[in-house]
């Protein structure tokens, strides 16, 4: 009955898991975040390997995440080269990340036209700037964060 128990937690964990990350990687392409690194870059025709590269890099992502896997390279000039690129990488995706919200943001006028907001859209949008603040405060307060 036990390990019943434990399996039905393990599916629910992993399907829970795999869920966020899917809907995290389906904001990230709705958004325009891996399209527009690919137009950039010129590389329509490797987009099969974009998506295999998304894919592993979730996956490791989530193992390392979850079970604090150390890395070590050695040396000193190695380790500083390697977390200059890893730098440098997240730099550049929150940089196209920001880019793809702030296109997002252009579209709240014709959302709200179409919607037939007549006033209100600031009201909207502190809104929702308010709900993520307080879903940070709740998720910090409460130790959710480590």
């Amino acid at each position: 009955m036990m390990l019943l128990k434990y399996l039905v937690l393990i599916f629910a964990g992993l399907s829970a898991g795999g869920v966020i990350a899917a809907g995290v990687f389906a904001f990230l392409a709705i958004i325009g975040v891996y399209p527009r690194l690919i137009g950039r870059t010129h590389t329509n025709s490797h987009i099969l390997l974009y998506e295999t590269i998304i894919i592993i890099g979730g996956i490791l992502g989530n193992i390392s995440d979850i079970y604090e896997i150390p890395f070590h390279i050695p040396g000193q000039w190695l380790s500083n080269a390697f977390l200059l690129v890893c730098g440098l990488s997240v730099g550049i995706f929150v940089g196209c990340l920001v880019m793809s919200l702030a296109e997002t943001l252009k579209a709240l006028p014709v959302i709200s036209r179409r919607i037939h907001l007549a006033v209100g859209l600031q009201y909207l949008i502190l809104s929702i700037g308010a709900g993520k603040l307080t879903g940070a405060l709740i998720y910090f307060a409460k130790g959710f964060g480590g």
